[in-house]
């Protein structure tokens, strides 16, 4: 078994979570406000990154790459 997690594995998460209920799903919830909202999210979580990035802070980096990838797959859904 590999412990290896892809970007297949998240989009399946994300394509998962995009059929739930808004109340008990971000994603949801995220994609119910609109392409304007998902793409505000991922511009966020861009700036995030860079600046973990630029801090060297490389535990925060590897969140905030994590979280910039989700959102960019919620925005590609939407």
């Amino acid at each position: 078994m590999s412990d290896s997690f892809t970007l297949a594995d998240l989009e399946a998460i994300v394509a998962a979570r995009a059929s739930a209920d808004a109340g008990a799903s971000y994603t949801r919830s995220l994609l119910d406000k609109g392409v304007e909202k998902c793409a505000q999210k991922l511009g966020e979580e861009a700036v995030e990154t860079v600046i973990a990035a630029v801090s060297g802070d490389e535990k925060a980096l590897v969140a905030e790459t994590s979280d910039l990838l989700y959102h960019l797959l919620v925005l590609l859904k939407a």
